[in-house]
């Protein structure tokens, strides 16, 4: 591994703990009664009182410090005086900018008790995401990365989301590679040891088609069925991967 490897691994390191370590606060206050609001702000202190920034905030106009969404809405929602309630989904997605590097990572919560049907939908997104991560090594396709979630959420009877994807990350927020969420597999680039990028799959427990509302950022399933979504940050080296928001709790 070069020193420019060592450096860039280092720091989104400690950007990916950090945001990893504001979603383990998230997980300590959500339950039916609180506003997704008091989430955004709980987010924006603990990263900006580790010294860091919420890059989500102003990036593109965005008006909060994280993406709160809840039940139909894929990705993008936006944090507001809305209450959760007892049965609600939410995920909560975080990137902390600290030196310069990024760390970007989302996660679901159940509010009180949820359906079995939205049990399913997390437990197969979040193990989509898992299977993805683990054929990680160098010289593996990005379609192999697709095909690996696709596969096993279609197996599942659930939907992949096509209109959004996971993205190269580091000095820069969003850049390429674009990671698609499904796919052929021994297709697209072959990832080398150094590249970080994140896998973020949004999964739907009806169809896959989206539309976004007219605040310009929220996306919602067109059938208003349930969505869910997990992302973590991973990095490339020689033997597999490192993931660089694992969540200590």
């Amino acid at each position: 591994m070069t020193e420019d490897i060592k450096e860039s691994f280092e720091k989104t390191r400690i950007a990916g703990s950090l945001a990893a370590g504001a979603l383990d606060e998230v997980n300590k206050i959500v339950r039916p009664g609180i506003s997704t609001e008091e989430i955004d702000n709980l987010c924006y202190e603990f990263i900006n009182d580790h010294g860091a920034y919420s890059a989500p905030l102003f990036y593109r106009g965005f008006p909060k410090s994280c993406c709160t969404s809840t039940n139909h809405v894929v990705c993008h929602g936006i944090p507001s005086k809305k209450v959760l309630k007892d049965g609600d989904i939410l995920n909560v997605d975080v990137t902390a900018f600290k030196d310069g590097w990024h760390g970007d990572t989302s996660r679901m919560f159940e509010v009180g008790e949820i359906s079995i049907k939205a049990k399913k939908l997390i437990e197969t997104t979040y193990e989509a995401m898992m299977k993805a991560i683990r054929i990680l090594k160098e010289d593996v396709q990005l379609g192999d990365i697709g095909s690996t979630i696709q596969l096993h959420v279609e197996s599942k009877g659930c939907s992949v989301v096509q209109d959004f994807c996971g993205h190269g990350i580091g000095q820069t927020f969003h850049k390429e590679p674009n990671i698609l969420h499904y796919g052929k597999k021994q297709t697209g680039e072959k990832v080398k040891e150094g590249m970080i990028f994140t896998i973020e799959p949004m999964i739907n427990l009806g169809n896959y088609e989206t539309k976004i509302l007219s605040d310009g950022w929220t996306a919602v399933t067109k059938d208003k069925s349930l969505s869910a979504q997990f992302e973590h940050t991973v990095g490339i080296t020689k033997e597999g991967y490192e993931i660089f928001t694992q969540s200590k709790s």
